[in-house]
């Protein structure tokens, strides 16, 4: 940081602009790296009349004006994108569902933004959203580490007793040759939920700090990323199922772990409700000097065609940018609309309906009790639930493991046919749709998880053992595939069709 001199008026066209940095700023010449006049392509941003501090520092290895929140910015450097301007007390949001554009005003307590056009969720009002998901993040970390430490379940059959750990599941998956399947149950039950936490920890950790530490924003991309794939509350119900195949077989007890991972799954929700991603967003712009990056003379000006209004997918700005452009604020690349999502969703669709064939065919389990058992598929497996009386059980592993995987796929399908021929109603249903299979289809890795656990814990020999089949891994994949599917597709792609046909241009609020 260079050493301010006193301070000095200058005035800009009307502006009255205060410069606390080491060099005068002469009228309508800002300064280059050299201290020389403006060079081609630099640009003069003032989005105020009010008094402004202006201040100098070293990036890239020339000089760079800045300025904080809403006041002008000076730059030597083009830039590829700016946030779009909105009225005081008011934030530009593109709706992640329909497309639309909307003006969002602050929130009061307790209130919802809600899309006008497609009822998505915009915003909710959160009560010191930092302060709360810190300690429920802390909280969450404590309860894993105790997790992984503690005895889980322990099985006493016939005199011969086996303990387990969290960790056992993967290690007898890849003791059976399965170390996909292991890879998959550690990565979504440990390694998930640990660097969501820490990720979270350390950024509303930073935030406190008075000099912050660097890639917040990358950091919490991955709190973003990482959400959907962790899965400890699945892994919870699949314990649960496991448990009541077990009690069959063995005397069985839950050991701390168990207790660990339901206070893990809860601080873990409570984390994701209390925590308002734009004000996170928001903070972390103002304390790391995101939020006012230069801007070039306006959209689609000389120099700068076909510059258009962006949402960033990531941090939801709304920018003037090229196509791939980096987002000012969360540093991740900006699409008008997801890159292919038509074929790439439905080479995943394709790819999981071939496997969700083997997945129902294949036995997923084999349980030997006393030298003898029987191959288990899905189907077998919900039978067997049924036959011993406990209906409520059999009827969530059925929906669960064959309603909603062939739900799903049926769904996409559809989405994918009436987008790609263009048709125009129904979009709110639609939409509602995309949302519900978006939602559910991870809960369908409670048979995965229940395999794991039996496998890990069922392993005496000739007395009793699970031996893991191949259609648990076909099941897997199809539960995976998806997921990745639902994530490739854009909803907006429906509504844009219906404005295409209607002659609304996509910006239009």
């Amino acid at each position: 940081m260079l050493t301010p001199e006193p301070r000095r008026p200058v005035v800009l066209a009307g502006f009255r602009i205060t410069s606390a940095c080491g060099r005068s700023l002469p009228p309508f010449i800002p300064l280059s790296p050299t201290g020389t006049a403006r060079p081609p392509g630099a640009y003069l941003h003032l989005s105020s009349n009010l008094p402004a501090t202006l201040r100098c520092d070293r990036r890239y290895g020339g000089r760079h004006c800045h300025a904080g929140k809403g006041v002008p910015t000076i730059s030597s450097r083009s830039p590829t994108a700016r946030p779009e301007a909105a009225p005081a007390g008011t934030c530009l949001r593109e709706c992640p569902d329909c497309g639309l554009f909307l003006r969002l005003p602050a929130l009061d307590r307790g209130t919802v933004a809600r899309c006008p056009r497609c009822a998505a969720v915009l915003r909710r009002h959160r009560t010191d959203p930092q302060g709360r998901a810190l300690a429920f993040a802390v909280t969450g970390l404590l309860l894993l580490a105790l997790a992984t430490q503690m005895p889980f379940l322990s099985l006493d059959i016939a005199g011969r007793a086996q303990a387990t750990v969290l960790l056992s599941g993967p290690e007898a998956l890849e003791g059976q040759g399965l170390w996909e399947l292991a890879l998959v149950v550690l990565a979504t039950t440990v390694i998930v939920p640990l660097a969501k936490l820490l990720c979270l920890a350390w950024v509303l950790v930073g935030l406190r700090l008075r000099r912050p530490p660097r890639h917040l924003s990358a950091v919490f991309r991955w709190v973003e990323r990482l959400t959907p794939w962790a899965m400890v509350e699945v892994f919870m119900l699949g314990l649960f199922v496991a448990y009541t195949k077990l009690v069959d077989l063995a005397h069985v007890e839950l050991g701390a772990a168990v207790y660990a991972l339901g206070g893990l799954m809860l601080a873990m929700a409570a984390a994701d409700a209390v925590l308002d991603h734009e004000q996170i967003w928001e903070a972390i712009a103002r304390r790391t000097a995101q939020a006012s990056p230069p801007a070039p003379p306006s959209a689609g000006g000389p120099g700068h065609p076909g510059l258009r209004r962006i949402g960033c997918h990531t941090c939801g700005l709304v920018c003037r940018a090229p196509e791939a452009a980096p987002c000012p604020r969360c540093g991740g690349r900006l699409h008008a609309r997801k890159p292919h999502p038509l074929s790439r969703t439905w080479a995943l669709v394709i790819a999981a309906t071939i496997l969700y064939i083997p997945a129902n065919l294949l036995p997923v389990m084999t349980v030997i009790n006393f030298g003898q058992g029987a191959p288990d598929t899905i189907l077998s497996g919900v039978e067997e639930l049924a036959a011993a009386g406990m209906w409520p059980l059999a009827a969530l592993v059925f929906f669960a493991s064959i309603t909603v995987p062939v739900l799903k796929l049926a769904s996409l399908v559809w989405l994918l046919i009436s987008t790609g021929r263009g048709q125009a109603t129904r979009l709110r249903e639609r939409t509602l749709l995309f949302r519900i299979v978006d939602a559910v289809g991870r809960w369908s890795m409670i048979d995965v998880f229940m395999v794991s656990i039996l496998t890990a814990i069922v392993r005496l020999g000739a007395i009793a053992s699970v031996v893991p089949g191949p259609g648990v891994l076909a099941f897997c994949a199809v539960v995976i595939l998806t997921m990745l599917a639902a994530e490739t597709f854009d909803p907006r792609l429906m509504w844009d069709v219906a404005a295409r046909r209607d002659g609304t241009g996509r910006e239009a609020a």
